[in-house]
C-alpha cells in the first residue's frame, strides 16, 4: 500500500532566487540534519537544462518503535539521491528525491516542482507530492504515518529566501568580524613579544 500526500505553496521569492537558494542551501543553520551533499554528476543536456544528481547524508531519526529493526550504524544516519532538472527556458525546477537507506522498511519518494506564479513574477510556486511505502506486514500502516508525519514537518517554510539569506549574511559578517578581532589580538601580542 502506498500513502500519497500533495500539496502546494507559495515562496515569496523570484524563480532566480529560489534556484539560487536551492544550489547554497546547505550547509545552513536551519537545516544542521544535513550531514553531507555530495555532487554524483551535472551537466547540461541538449535542451539546455541543468541535470543534477547527488547523494545527500542526512541523520535519522527513527521511532523508538522501529529502532529493534534497524542495525545500530543505520539508526543514526540515512542516504538520500536527489536529481533535479533545471530548465531556464521554461523557468521550471524539478526535485525528485528519494531515500537509499532503509528502503526495504521505508520507501519515501518526494517531487517538487517550482515555478513563477502566473499572477505575480516575483513570486515562486511549489507543488510538493510525496509517496510513502513500505512492506512490512503488520507495521506498513505506523510506518506509512510517520513517514507522513515527517513530510507535511517540513511544509515549505513561511520565511522569504531575502529574510534567511540576509540572516545568514549577518551571521557570516559577526563571525569575521570576531575572528578580525582575535587575528588582530594575537598580531598585537606577537608585536609585542
Amino acid at each position: 500500500m502506498v500513502k500519497y500526500y500533495c500539496c502546494a505553496g507559495m515562496l515569496k521569492s523570484s524563480w532566480d532566487q529560489v534556484c539560487i537558494a536551492f544550489w547554497q542551501r546547505y550547509p545552513n543553520p536551519y537545516s544542521n540534519h544535513v550531514l553531507t551533499e555530495d555532487i554524483i554528476f551535472r551537466e547540461v543536456n541538449p535542451t539546455n537544462c541543468l541535470v543534477s544528481r547527488r547523494l545527500l547524508t542526512k541523520t535519522s531519526r527513527s521511532p523508538r518503535w522501529m529502532e529493534p529493526y534497524l542495525p545500530k550504524q543505520m539508526s543514526s544516519s540515512a542516504y538520500i539521491i536527489e536529481d533535479s532538472i533545471v530548465d531556464p527556458q521554461k523557468r521550471t525546477m524539478t526535485t525528485l528525491t528519494w531515500n537509499i537507506s532503509h528502503a526495504r522498511l521505508m520507501s519515501v519518494e518526494e517531487r517538487c516542482k517550482y515555478y513563477i506564479n502566473p499572477e505575480n513574477g516575483s513570486c515562486t510556486e511549489i507543488k510538493r507530492e510525496a509517496w510513502i511505502s513500505t512492506t512490512v506486514y503488520g507495521l506498513s500502516r505506523a510506518v506509512q504515518e510517520f513517514g507522513l508525519r515527517r513530510f507535511k514537518n517540513s511544509e515549505t517554510p513561511s520565511r522569504t529566501l531575502t529574510e534567511t539569506a540576509t540572516e545568514r549574511a549577518r551571521e557570516t559578517a559577526l563571525a569575521a568580524k570576531e575572528k578580525a578581532k582575535d587575528l588582530a589580538s594575537q598580531a598585537q601580542k606577537k608585536q609585542y613579544v
